[in-house]
């Protein structure tokens, strides 16, 4: 008998989180890299300042993952191995979770080798902030906080949504996750040109961001901390956060490691002052980079497990709410 589309589903992510783990990210020839010079070229032509300019961009970056992928997956319904097949490359390509762990690792061992010249160089691979002048603490706390929100981006969300919506979920979700990288900025250039990118990321990180915290909260005792202290962290400060979403996780795993996270942040020469996340913790110091690395390891097997258990509760769940109610 062969298997059904949810456990086809099922296959697939779990095939292309091992994928992930084995290859990470190519250094060269990746489709996201693609991706981002075909938007790139997109907006030299079409920049204007306005949202509607913006919006007619993200719809027609949008437009080819997601059709494609609904192409594609329709393509090979028939057939059970390839769509395994096809969901495990999707996943390989929306994942990025071994990457970022092996970035935090660079991190904690320039750091802990003292070199900050080295630590200052790297930093723009995990985060946008300005890392000139940053000392060992302040690159240490940039760098937790960047492995707590790029957690819930990079591994928790496209898991989430390659189980609710397949392949073109998993490409849609990373789609939308690069262009707010690209133009989801509130800097004149982009302030209104990236508003919609910015917004629809706000969107589909909604839910994830949520489950990243909670996950987080139950891994706090596997890198040495406290459910109950991340669980308060998360419940009373992942709010604060000016973004509706990356709060979440940076204030669970502020309360997980027992550090404070937020203060003033640079940002191509404009200061951002962000609210103090983990009250009552330390400062970070460099051994909190190998917990955090850690924890988003615990967190993005946990989001692996949870989002396999969406896939193949979803058919039966779909199944029982369409049936019509007995009076």
């Amino acid at each position: 008998m062969p298997p059904s589309p949810a456990t086809a589903r099922v296959a697939g992510l779990a095939l292309g989180v091992v994928a992930d783990a084995v290859f990470a990210d190519p250094a060269r020839w990746h489709p996201v890299t693609g991706f981002g010079r075909l938007t790139s070229g997109l907006e030299r032509r079409w920049y204007r300042d306005a949202v509607g300019s913006g919006a007619v961009l993200v719809g027609a970056a949008l437009a080819g993952p997601i059709v494609g992928g609904l192409v594609v997956e329709r393509a090979v319904r028939r057939w059970p191995v390839a769509r395994v097949a096809v969901t495990a490359a999707a996943t390989w390509i929306a994942l990025g979770g071994t990457s970022l762990a092996r970035e935090g690792t660079a991190m904690a061992d320039l750091l802990e080798r003292g070199d900050v010249h080295g630590a200052r160089a790297r930093l723009p691979h995990l985060c946008a902030r300005d890392p000139r002048g940053l000392e060992p603490p302040a690159l240490a706390r940039a760098t937790v906080e960047s492995l707590a929100e790029n957690t819930s981006d990079a591994v928790v969300a496209p898991l989430f949504w390659g189980a609710v919506a397949g392949v073109p979920g998993l490409l849609g979700y990373r789609a939308v996750n690069t262009l707010d990288a690209m133009i989801g900025y509130r800097s004149p250039r982009y302030l209104r040109f990236g508003r919609v990118a910015a917004r629809l990321d706000d969107a589909v990180n909604l839910v994830p961001a949520r489950l990243t915290g909670a996950l987080t909260v139950l891994a706090a005792p596997l890198v040495g901390g406290s459910a109950r202290r991340s669980w308060r962290a998360l419940r009373l400060e992942g709010g604060r956060h000016p973004s509706p979403n990356a709060g979440r996780p940076e204030a669970a795993a502020a309360g997980a490691l027992g550090v404070r996270l937020g203060g003033a942040n640079v940002y191509a020469g404009h200061v951002e002052h962000r609210p103090v996340l983990g009250e009552g913790g330390r400062a970070p110091e460099v051994a909190d980079v190998r917990r955090a690395v850690r924890l988003g390891r615990m967190v993005g097997a946990g989001g692996a497990v949870l989002a396999m258990g969406v896939a193949l509760a979803g058919p039966a769940l779909g199944r029982r709410m369409s049936r019509p109610a007995r009076l």
